[in-house]
């Protein structure tokens, strides 16, 4: 007899509403593995070690239906979580009616194919569900390529233990029965199909590098071309509120969902900051804990605008739980990026639905200079602001300059690279009152203007 299958309260017999039956029974059911070794970080006393991976199965379309933590004191090289705990992974899964098992660690090939062999059901592990995850959300024809390489990257060394025709041989000849595949004209020495799959996977690896190449030269010189702005990017954990924060400084309209990597690609746009001031503000692609190597080489291009900014602004999700561990992993991708030395200022967001006072208190400790703020109700965006000036005016310096009023050079010059407040003509001459950016100052000096003594 079928058993009733639970609902979102995990009560037997509870049914789901009538508007989520057809998503439900689309959905395949997932059961949630962790192992957790010696001296492995766990944030707070309340955080749920498969709390993300529940976040990332539910963004990939799983219905998560149960969850097994295993601790040991080293990984077995069989199973990963050691043969006694998959046979009773085995009975769990088939108690639960799952059709999936992901694990929240990195499995080799044999592990995953053990595990498949005795639970009876195919196994994921996190880096494909978070690849798996990208590719779902990949929109431009470059997040689409950087997600492909990604993904090839990941499966390359994989291919052995993935499929069974792997060793087959192609073309053989002679009256073996391998011998028997090949048809005539076609039958020679012959080679694995293994090797003739890892060919094909390089050949695509390969011809998707030369096309990133040239997405990344484009996109480093779109980047380069605004070293007359001052460049700001948003980072910090996938659903922490950059998006949202992004549209209430800017109206950009960035789409915004509660849920993982809603967004993969980087929108720019200009941030009016008053007084003759601007800023471009890009919002990029999150952060998750133990981001897979492949994706940060592969999103290089990507992100590149966080590579170049000028300010980094680090949001953090205030009302996680784990919102201090969030912010560590974002601080691990940084330094990888090569990004540790960026200028850059934290924000605790979403702090109109913060819930026990000890969280926020902790998350103070770890960042006392942190600006507090809602980007959805637009609390505290105007210190964020405050904290933002005070940094432009450290790159910037306001002088009065005067010059030929026939020095087009001069002008188009200050045009791009600074913002002229006032100017005024006498006699052929011009008195400008100019912001610039300090560094660029010997260089207008050379071009002709005079540097005249403040009001």
């Amino acid at each position: 007899m079928h058993r009733a299958r639970t609902g979102s309260t995990g009560k037997p017999g509870t049914l789901l509403p009538e508007k989520n039956k057809k998503d439900s029974a689309a959905a395949e059911r997932a059961v949630l593995v962790g192992l957790i070794l010696p001296g492995q970080e766990i944030a707070g006393t309340r955080y749920d070690p498969l709390a993300e991976l529940a976040g990332l199965a539910s963004a990939a379309g799983a219905e998560v239906v149960g969850r097994m933590i295993q601790k040991r004191p080293k990984i077995c090289p069989a199973t990963y979580i050691g043969t006694g705990k998959v046979k009773a992974l085995a009975d769990y899964v088939e108690d639960k009616e799952a059709d999936l098992i992901i694990f929240d660690n990195e499995l080799a090939p044999s592990q995953i194919r053990e595990v498949e062999q005795i639970a009876k059901r195919r196994v994921i592990d996190r880096t494909e569900l978070i690849l798996d995850i990208f590719a779902s959300r990949a929109r431009t024809h470059s997040a689409r390529l950087q997600v492909e390489l990604a993904q090839l990257e990941y499966t390359a060394p994989r291919l052995r233990g993935m499929w069974t025709h792997l060793e087959r041989i192609a073309g053989a000849g002679g009256g073996t029965a391998a011998g028997a595949v090949g048809a005539i004209g076609t039958r020679g020495p012959g080679e694995r199909q293994i090797e003739i799959d890892r060919r094909i996977v390089q050949k695509r690896v390969t011809m998707l590098k030369e096309q990133l190449a040239q997405i990344d030269k484009r996109k480093l010189r779109e980047v380069e071309s605004r070293s007359d702005h001052f460049t700001i990017s948003l980072v910090g954990y996938t659903n922490a509120g950059k998006s949202t924060l992004m549209n209430a400084l800017t109206d950009a309209g960035t789409l915004v969902e509660d849920k993982l990597f809603a967004t993969l690609d980087t929108k720019t746009r200009r941030w009016n900051l008053g007084g003759g001031q601007s800023a471009l503000l890009s919002d990029t692609v999150g952060f998750v804990r133990n981001l897979p190597h492949h994706l940060v080489a592969s999103f290089r291009a990507t992100l590149e605008e966080t590579i170049n900014s000028d300010l980094l602004i680090h949001v953090v999700d205030a009302s996680s739980h784990d919102a201090v561990g969030q912010a560590r992993a974002v601080d691990r991708v940084l330094e990888e990026l090569g990004c540790r030395e960026t200028a850059r200022i934290n924000v605790l967001n979403k702090i109109d639905v913060l819930g026990d006072d000890s969280e926020i208190q902790l998350l103070r400790a770890s960042m006392p200079e942190a600006v507090e703020i809602s980007a959805a109700t637009g609390a505290g965006l105007a210190a964020l602001h405050e904290r933002v000036i005070a940094r432009l005016r450290g790159r910037y310096t306001r002088v009065m300059l005067e010059a030929s009023a026939s020095n087009g050079k001069l002008l188009a010059y200050l045009s791009r690279h600074g913002h002229i407040l006032d100017r005024q003509y006498d006699e052929g001459m011009v008195r400008l009152d100019v912001r610039v950016p300090t560094q660029e100052l010997p260089r207008i000096l050379q071009m002709g203007a005079v540097q005249m003594p403040s009001a």
